[in-house]
């Protein structure tokens, strides 16, 4: 009888071995993710370019005295952030001198850098950008020749500028 009970015996116990269910293999050792796409990734951020405010309709001068101040007035307004009223600062950063030569209709024609200044040579094209920023000027047709006239940045440590023609 041992024979014939045998089988079923080892069957069942196969069967019943068979359906407990297997153990879990170990988990994966963790894996650091991946660094996102550089196209998924935030630009980063440029640093924020001088506040540009349409200057008001300018004045006609009557000389190139007056016509320097307000030239001035007009670089100042159309670079609010990038320049400062009251006293220059004791020292100063840097001292660019520009020549502006114009059209007949104040529209810039050239910029040439009369003084380079030895430090902080960056600054030459921050005044030239301002210039650019705030043109055209006023007509200077009634004006006698040649149509340019010159003007010293007064350049603060923090890179704000006041044209020297406001003190």
């Amino acid at each position: 009888m041992k024979s014939k009970r045998w089988p079923h015996r080892v069957s069942a116990l196969l069967l019943v071995g068979g359906c407990s269910s297997p153990t879990p293999p170990p988990p994966a050792p963790a894996r650091p993710a991946p660094p996102p796409a550089a196209a998924a990734r935030p630009a980063p951020t440029p640093a924020p370019a001088p506040t540009a405010i349409k200057p008001a309709p300018q004045k006609r001068a009557r000389n190139w005295d007056e016509y320097r101040v307000i030239a001035a007035q007009r670089i100042v307004a159309a670079s609010r952030s990038a320049s400062y009223d009251g006293v220059p600062p004791e020292p100063l950063l840097a001292i660019p001198v520009l020549e502006i030569e114009l059209n007949g209709d104040g529209s810039v024609r050239r910029v040439s850098v009369m003084r380079q200044p030895s430090q902080a040579r960056d600054t030459v094209q921050l005044a030239i950008d301002a210039v650019h920023r705030a043109a055209p000027f006023a007509e200077v047709s009634h004006l006698p020749k040649p149509w340019k006239f010159t003007e010293v940045f007064l350049f603060a440590d923090d890179r704000r500028f006041k044209p020297r023609s406001l003190d």
